[in-house]
């Protein structure tokens, strides 16, 4: 693949605007982690560890595809041997997302649907080995593509420079059809799961009234915006079918669609997850809220001290 060289004005633009768009949501959800690591009662409810967990997943996604796009625009190549961890691991989170927002759908479900047995189902130690079941069927297709791409591949091929990109461990289109088909069908079954809990817990709000109304209408709108999310993570997916395309054509036209492929669907959806808890969550938002104040606080009292 040839180095092609850029305007670099509307390359340092682009990273720029880069940067503006994604370390915000990086502070924010460092935040949110670092006030889960606090609370103890963050650390024991299961819906809040399946938070915690989603927080740690977009921050890696963010960090990784920041690190990715950056290099892009920035026509760094790279030796594909070194590219194959970096696109495994963001392989393996961009699966991990899905995967968690349909466990915390059924966490609302239950706490919903089966209040009286909720505590017994949905204990820390099962969210722990819920976790554990979605980072081992995360990396399945991470290792199957890149066990089938050493053992399929050349020696030219794997010791080639190139852009960092998850479509380089799956050169062979049909690689591409199938790997692309097996996650759609995925996506699909998860939406059928959100939408089974959506009516069960719409059906249960329309019984309910008083408190667990309100609890029940509340817990729809949040599985409102995972369904929001999970056709955020959906489009993810066919965007780098999109890109590898276009890249045959024109580099230019291929970063340009990847950087609002970037911007349009994977910062929006790792978006969604502070807004569904780090907002509306009222336990989550006055943690945050006092954590904020304590810490300007502190800022003031030094600032104060050293004056």
């Amino acid at each position: 693949m040839r180095l092609i060289q850029a305007d670099p004005v509307r390359r340092t633009i682009s990273v720029s605007l880069t940067q503006v768009f994604v370390w915000p949501f990086v502070y924010l959800i460092f935040l949110m982690l670092l006030i889960f690591s606090k609370k103890e009662t963050f650390r024991t409810e299961t819906r809040y560890i399946l938070f915690g967990h989603s927080l740690l997943v977009d921050l890696i996604f963010l960090c990784l595809t920041d690190i990715v796009v950056v290099l892009s625009y920035s026509f760094v190549i790279i030796p594909l041997r070194f590219c194959i961890p970096i696109c495994m691991l963001i392989g393996a989170v961009t699966a991990c997302a899905p995967l968690t927002i349909v466990a915390m759908c059924m966490e609302r479900y239950v706490a919903i649907c089966m209040p009286l047995r909720h505590h017994a189902i949905s204990t820390s130690r099962r969210a722990l080995l819920v976790i554990l079941m979605i980072w081992i069927l995360s990396s399945i297709n991470p290792f199957v593509d890149m066990f089938i791409l050493v053992r399929t591949a050349s020696r030219e091929y794997l010791s080639q420079l190139t852009y960092c990109h998850y479509e380089i461990m799956v050169p062979e289109k049909m690689h591409q059809f199938a790997r692309g088909l097996l996650y759609i069908v995925g996506l699909v079954v998860i939406l059928i799961v959100e939408v089974f809990c959506y009516v069960m817990i719409y059906l249960a709000a329309r019984a309910a009234s008083g408190d667990n109304k309100k609890s029940a209408s509340k817990g729809q709108r949040t599985i409102s915006l995972h369904i929001l999310q999970l056709v955020l993570c959906t489009a993810e997916v066919m965007c780098p079918y999109i890109e590898a395309v276009v890249m045959q054509y024109d580099i230019n036209i291929y970063l340009i669609v990847r950087y609002v492929n970037f911007l349009a669907f994977s910062i929006t959806s790792r978006a969604v997850s502070p807004l569904v808890y780090g907002f509306r969550d009222e336990k989550f938002h006055t943690a945050m809220i006092y954590y904020i104040r304590c810490k300007n606080n502190t800022i003031s009292s030094d600032t104060i001290k050293q004056s």
